[in-house]
């Protein structure tokens, strides 16, 4: 099914998604890969406060590019998800409830997911220079010194994804492999 979604968005409206859904985002979304994910968690366990609110909102684990003349942003494909797995129970814990990448995630983050009504999206990888094309703005707001792994607010427009775990633990990489993948002897 086709969903359009404004980010940031609910846990009402996350656990109206299903595996398998191909969603349009538009609005606000963050970046953030493995550096600016240490920081994060290192603040946590100081006491410290996070860049962005994690409340309602979804981070994207990718790495952009740099933009070519007129554009907010280059290339901007997703990153491998697992590499954040360390990380993303606790920011699903502080209300984070959407996360973008590629990949399959660990059962402590699809459990995480599952307790916290999130959802995990994934973009297609290989297509950067695509996906940048709903990118319509770009601004660093924390972590400037980590260049391309600085977190980004990005501003997106009909940005596509694909529903890969839904609010209730439904996993597409599971489900696909069900259903197409035959065993032949």
């Amino acid at each position: 099914m086709n969903r359009y979604l404004k980010v940031p968005f609910n846990t009402k409206e996350a656990s109206e998604l299903c595996a398998g859904d191909y969603v349009y985002l538009s609005g606000v979304i963050y970046t953030a890969r493995d550096a600016a994910h240490k920081r994060m968690y290192e603040a946590l366990q100081n006491g410290e406060s996070l860049p962005m609110e994690m409340q309602d909102n979804v981070i994207y684990y990718m790495g952009p590019s740099p933009a070519r003349e007129g554009r907010p942003i280059g290339s901007a494909g997703p990153t491998t998800s697992s590499r954040m797995d360390k990380y993303a129970p606790a920011l699903l814990d502080l209300g984070l409830v959407g996360m973008i990448g590629k990949g399959k995630r660990s059962k402590e983050v699809t459990d995480a997911v599952v307790r916290n009504g999130a959802v995990y999206f994934a973009a297609v990888g290989g297509a950067g220079a695509l996906l940048s094309r709903s990118i319509v703005q770009s601004e660093v707001i924390a972590y400037d010194d980590l260049g391309t792994e600085a977190i980004r607010k990005l501003t997106v427009e009909n940005f596509p994804v694909i529903v890969v775990i839904d609010s209730k633990g439904n996993n597409l990489y599971e489900t696909a492999i069900k259903e197409y993948c035959t065993e032949e002897m």
